[in-house]
């Protein structure tokens, strides 16, 4: 599956299924990293964590695999620089060629400067795109969150419960020593905390 893929998100054939999910709140970062590397541990399915800002080790817990992100910022960059380059080349020795001080025509030192401006420009834009077709973000995309209060001083672990084995006591037991707020059981339509 390519990196832009969209396969695997396509919801309109899945638009009449319903998902079971178990949402688990905690009101404290290190409660909820403990209760998801538990929960990992017992080998349940996590969908999604929701936290009001960016937790360290949250990522290496959820057992995520490293971002491409940081590859696609790379051959964007290079694509950038190189297009830059092989244009002054073209602007400088080819097409337009002046005899400036004496400089000779390709002369690469004097294209190096805006060949990285160009570099960085590609970079962020290829980055800034590459973010939103992956994480299918579009202008009036609805937020689904599984507590208002997620976004100020809440913690949510969205569990998957479609496995026949799921069991919802267990999972209380096993996440009440971690300081467990609320658990909420929710069927969702396809496409939700995913």
């Amino acid at each position: 599956m390519s990196l832009f893929s969209t396969e695997q998100y396509s919801t309109e054939q899945y638009a009449d299924a319903q998902q079971h999910r178990l949402l688990a709140t905690f009101e404290h970062e290190d409660d909820l990293l403990a209760a998801v590397k538990q929960v990992r541990q017992q080998g349940y399915k996590i969908i999604d964590v929701f936290t009001p800002y960016a937790i360290h080790g949250l990522d290496g817990a959820m057992g995520l695999k490293p971002s491409r992100l940081t590859w696609v910022c790379f051959v964007a960059g290079m694509i950038g620089a190189g297009g830059m380059l092989w244009f002054e080349y073209w602007v400088g020795a080819l097409a337009w060629a002046i005899d400036v001080g004496g400089k000779p025509w390709n002369s690469l030192p004097s294209n190096v400067p805006v060949a990285f401006e160009a570099a960085v420009l590609l970079a962020g834009f290829g980055s800034v795109f590459a973010l939103f077709a992956v994480a299918r973000l579009f202008p009036g995309k609805q937020a689904h969150m599984p507590s208002d209060r997620v976004t100020d001083d809440h913690f949510v672990i969205v569990l998957d419960q479609e496995e026949t084995q799921f069991d919802t006591k267990q999972v209380e037991s096993m996440l009440s020593p971690f300081n467990l707020v609320e658990l909420e059981e929710r069927v969702v339509s396809a496409g939700e905390y995913q």
